[in-house]
Parts: C-alpha cells; structure tokens; sequence
C-alpha cells in the first residue's frame, strides 16, 4: 500500500468512532491498543444487546466484533446493525477460519474478516476497500471565532486579492496597492473617507442595510457582489467578503473586506482563441461545472443562465492568492476559462496543480445563491502551456478529466494523441466493416470439461475477427472501437447467426456471450426469440453468458428477458463470479443456473490462500442453492486437481484446450 493511500486512511480513520465488542478488552488486547491510538473514539462491550443500545446512542461508523460474544453472536449482532444503518463499516475479528463463517461473512454484506492475531496491514487492506464507504462529511468552517487577529487577516489575504480595513465607524483606514490599481485612487485620497468614494449609485439601499446589519448587528461575514465606480467613472464588479473583527471582550474593533474583481466576464469562445493568437506564450485553464448536463435537463434556460453568470461572477473570489488571471471566459454549457501570459504566470514561482487543487476546494467550500436557493458545485479542470493546439489540448485534457472522473488534468500534447487514437480507431473500423462484408467475424469454441469424467460437455462460443492478411484477432482488439459506432450491434449478430448454426455441428451445450447492451435493444431481443424459436429442440442446449456490465440502463428489460427465455428451456449463467460486490445482487435478480468462477481467483489459486477462500466459499453456496459451477482460466494440471477438490464441477481454460474454429478441422 503506498503511502498516499495510507495517508487516507489514516486522516479518515481519525474522524471515526469505533463500538468493538469482544470478551477481551484489557490492555494486552492488541487490536484494542491499535484502534485506540488510529481512531476518534473506541467503545467497547462484551454483550451483543449491549452493544446495539450503544450503537444506537452513539454516532459510530466502525462496528468490529469477535464471533462469541455475550447474548448475540457476533453476526447477529452485525445483522442487527446493519437493519438500522446499512452504511456502517462491519468487521469480524476472530481466530476461526471455518469457511462456514467466511461464506456467512459474504451473505450479509460484511466488509471484513480479521483473523487472530490481530496484524496491522490486515486491518489497513480492509479500511481501504471500504474506504468510500467510511469517508464522513467533514464540517468545514471558513473562519473560527475564536482565531486570532493574526490568523483572521492572513484568512482572509488568501481568499482575494483586493484588501481594505476600516475601523468600527466605517472609516477607512488601509488598502492595499490592489485597491488602488482597480479603483484609480491614490492610498491618500482613500484613507480617512468611506466606501462610498467607490460606490455606484445602482447599487439598492436594501444591499448596504443588508449589509451593515449583518456585521454590525449579526456579527457575521457579509457575502455579495457590489457594483462600483473606479476615479475616472468606469463601473466594476467586486465579490465582497466584509468580516467584523472582534476583540477579546467580543467588541468589534474594525471591519476587513476582500474582494476579487470579477468585471472581465467574457462570453464568446472567438474571443479567447483570439487572446491566444495575440500571446506569444498562454497558460489557459478551462474549468468545467460538473455534471452541468443535469442541471440543463432539471431547469429551464433563465435558471440555467443566471447559474452560469453567478459562477462566473464567483470564480476569481475562489482562486487563492498570489498569482492572478485577468479574465474569465464564459465559453457555454458549464464551462469557463482563465488566461494569462505564461511569463506572468512564471514570475509567481506558483505550483499550478496545488494553486487548482486549492481553487478545487474553495469552490466546494462555496455555497452560490441563486433566487434564494444555494447551489454546491464541483469543478473538474484542465490545464495546458503553449500557443499552438492550447485549446485543443486543454479541451481534450478535460473530457480526459471527466471520464476518469479526476479533478484536474494536465493536457499538453493531449490533442495530438487525440489524433493518433482518432486515426487508430478509424482503422479499426474499416476493419470492422470489411470483415462484416466478407463474413470474416466468426465464432470460436472453446470446450469446457465435467471434471468428474474430464469429458466435453459444453463449449463456449467467442468472437474472433480475421483480417485481411488472415491473422486472428481477439474481440479487444476491436470490439470496444465497435460499440462507438454502428457495427457492434451487427458483429452481435452475426456472432448469434454462427452459433445457432454450430449447433448442428456439436452434440454437446453451447454457451453464448450477451452483454447488457445486446438485451436492451429490441432487435437483438427479437432475433434471440426468433433463433430460438427455430430451434426448439435444441433450446435445453444454449446457455446464455451474461457479461458483467456496469453501464446497466434497464434492469427490468434485462430480468424479463431472462425470464421469458428461461421459459423457453434456455439456461443462465453469470460471467466473472466473484470479482464485485454487485454479484449476490445479481443471483437474486437473474435467478442463473450456473455461475463461472471469475478466471483471476482461478489464476491464483495455487499460490493465493485467499482466492482458494473465495473459490472454496462460493462453491460452497452454489451446491446449496443447486447451481452448477464453472471455473475459467484453468492453465494446468495443478489449478485443476485444486478446483476438482474443492468441488468445481466444470474447467476451461488452455489446459484442456483453446478456442477453435470448429467447422475448419
């Protein structure tokens, strides 16, 4: 585990309560002393009813229990638990290795099994995994009452960049050379008057009783946007922060305001490509609002638009302090850009990622008021140096960033790799297409073996297609280029085509690979029921593969399809058991017949006490719930003699033989 994970866990394990309930709880328990020293708070008991009175008394996020315990065992108690908040992270911790207890384990969602005695990295891989689901949201304060005078003004500094002080009558009494740059004024025509030598007269009398009375009387920061005049009677837009300052005796002695210039809002992309052209060298950040798309379906094109202008508006009062972008481009659709010369930017000696890591935050922090109603936003950014494919290079560096659901993407280069892969995947398609028109996507079996009799019983059908030089190529090569386009649907079918024929070629049952995607749409639903159809007296014969699919868009669909062709005598098996939580999920929903055994437990097996565990485990339940198992990547003598012991009914894998073209031998 490297050190930045652990460092996660570490600062999110200091925010957690524990309730651990074990017989044993003096000093010498190890455990104990460890969660004592890694968490918040440790609770203890030895009693099972005890145990949930506490945990219904106390906020607790970590429930680690020992299996004997007083009046529950420790799964009841879990089971208990887990009634009244799903969300806890539950934990056994015990000396028994019975697989009875570990298959238990996985039945009720528990997210460890800790073995005596305790060991410290066991725990750590555990917390890690859960790691989402133990994570707390923290309260975050901007400014603490009780800070001193110091740490309110260095506060704020960081939050802007426009600094005035006045003392408690509102008189004027420090600015800084910002305040003089954006206002005209001189520190000597400034210090000793009021804000009103800046104050435009469109501004409400509604905002400054607003405003006094949340300082003066409240004793609370003032947020807002004040509109202003500078010396020679040009307007500009401020974002004000006004905090009262307190003494020790809770007087207020002085106001301090910051502010962040957010006049040059530009809302035509034409502008930003010509502010590049005219730079020698740019630094531009493109900032996207994150899940925006949303946003525009929810609300209607007046909500939408005064979002945009708020955010806006907000963004140069988020960045940090000590370097500064000049302009905000509004270029559409939840997106926005900062530019400035590189060499301004050079001069700041800032690092670039921290300075957006903090900007990041800051508006996470933010709450943005719209009608009366806040918004919370995150940001996804991207970032790129250069003149020449700058914006090309950031634009592809943040739908980088999206779909790898990062937060901020450093894109130099990115636009000519776009190309290359651009230019790759077009290949591809053309590929695709000619085999299409030449009947070059063909069928593959591989045979799966009863290890009782290590007899051919099965053989499962896989996609291969042959180029145009004859080489065979394996579906990674080609398949996901496919579903971009329109072929994926049609290589589908052709792959169905191949394999009901193969039917009267073998005597034995053939298992077919269906994604998610295949059962959602109508026409490839209708040619499975008219292939079967067709076939009726070989239905008992098809297994249909389901492929694990996270991108799932209609359960229902997906569960009546199984249901009509299950009635039809077709059997279900489910791809890849064991390598996701979704799988028990997936058992009550899809009701298979056979699960196959995901190939990197099978892999490992020898080596892997764990894997065997697993693989052990969910044979285990399969034989109780009538389910027959396969296991797949079985590449020796060896991982098979294992997987026959533990009860495995059925291998495939290179041991007993690879894919083959069937109808070429």
């Amino acid at each position: 585990m490297n050190d930045k994970k652990l460092n996660e866990i570490l600062f999110i394990s200091k925010t957690l309560n524990v309730l651990y309930v074990s017989l044993k709880k003096d000093d010498n328990d190890s455990l104990l002393s460890y969660l004592k020293e890694k968490f918040k708070k440790v609770i203890c008991s030895t009693d099972g009813d005890e145990a949930i009175d506490i945990f219904q008394n106390n906020k607790i996020s970590v429930v680690i229990t020992d299996i004997e315990i007083n009046s529950l065992n420790g799964f009841e108690l879990i089971e208990n638990i887990l009634n009244i908040n799903k969300n806890i992270l539950t934990i056994i911790y015990t000396q028994l290795q019975n697989h009875e207890y570990f298959l238990k384990t996985i039945e009720l969602g528990i997210d460890g099994y800790l073995l005596k005695p305790f060991k410290e990295e066991d725990l750590k891989k555990i917390l890690f995994k859960s790691i989402e689901k133990c994570k707390v949201k923290q309260e975050n304060k901007k400014i603490k009452k009780n800070f001193d005078l110091l740490t309110q003004y260095q506060e704020l500094v960081d939050k802007s960049t426009i600094i005035s002080k006045t003392n408690s009558k509102g008189v004027i009494t420090y600015v800084n050379e910002n305040f003089c740059k954006v206002s005209e004024y001189t520190k000597d025509e400034l210090l000793g008057k009021n804000h009103n030598i800046v104050k435009h007269p469109d501004n409400t009398k509604e905002l400054f009783s607003d405003l006094w009375n949340t300082i003066k009387n409240e004793r609370e920061e003032w947020h807002g946007i004040i509109k202003n005049l500078t010396k020679s009677g040009k307007p500009y837009y401020v974002k004000t922060t006004i905090k009262p300052i307190m003494d020790s005796k809770n007087n207020i002695i002085e106001y301090i305001s910051a502010r962040s210039n957010v006049s040059a809002i530009m809302s035509d992309k034409k502008h930003l490509i010509d502010k590049i052209d005219e730079n020698n060298l740019s630094l531009l950040v493109l900032i996207q609002i994150e899940e925006f798309d949303m946003l525009d379906k929810f609300y209607n094109i007046e909500t939408i638009n005064k979002i945009e202008k708020i955010f806006g508006y907000n963004i140069l009062s988020c960045l940090p302090s000590g370097f500064i972008f000049e302009d905000v481009y509004n270029i559409g659709n939840g997106r926005f850009a900062l530019l400035t010369d590189f060499f301004t930017y050079s001069r700041s000696e800032q690092n670039i990622n921290e300075y957006l890591k903090k900007f990041v935050q800051n508006v996470k922090e933010s709450a943005f008021e719209i009608d009366d109603i806040e918004y919370d936003f995150n940001v996804v950014i991207s970032y790129s140096f250069g003149k020449e494919h700058l914006f090309e290079d950031a634009k592809c560096g943040l739908e980088d960033a999206i779909e790898e659901k990062g937060l901020i993407k450093y894109a130099n280069d990115l636009s000519i790799k776009e190309h290359i892969e651009a230019k790759k995947n077009i290949e591809v398609m053309k590929m695709v297409k000619i085999a299409l028109d030449n009947y070059k996507i063909v069928s593959y079996f591989q045979p799966i073996i009863n290890n009782q009799t290590k007899e051919i019983e099965k053989y499962e059908s896989l996609v291969r297609l042959v180029d145009e030089k004859g080489k065979v190529l394996s579906p990674f090569m080609f398949l996901d280029v496919s579903k971009k386009g329109s072929y994926y649907t049609k290589i589908t079918h052709r792959v169905l085509e191949n394999s009901f024929k193969m039917l009267s070629y073998i005597s034995t049952e053939l298992s077919i690979n269906l994604s998610s995607l295949d059962i959602e749409r109508e026409d490839t639903r209708e040619m499975l029921y008219e292939l079967l159809e067709d076939n009726k007296e070989d239905n008992h014969r098809i297994i249909f593969e389901l492929l694990e699919d996270e991108n799932v868009k209609d359960f229902e669909v997906i569960k009546t399809f199984i249901k009509k062709v299950k009635k039809m005598g077709v059997q279900i098996a489910i791809d890849d058991f064991g390598s996701g939580y979704s799988n028990f999920e997936r058992l009550l929903n899809f009701e298979p017949d056979i699960l196959k055994i995901d190939g990197t437990l099978v892999k490992n097996i020898v080596d892997n006490k764990y894997s065997r565990n697993v693989v052990e485990t969910i044979v285990s339940f399969a034989q109780k719930q009538n389910i027959v198992t396969i296991a797949e990547f079985v590449e020796n003598e060896e991982i098979f003699n294992i997987l026959n012991d533990l009860g495995v009914d059925y291998s495939q894998g290179y041991y007993f033989g690879k894919p083959e073209n069937i109808t070429i031998k």
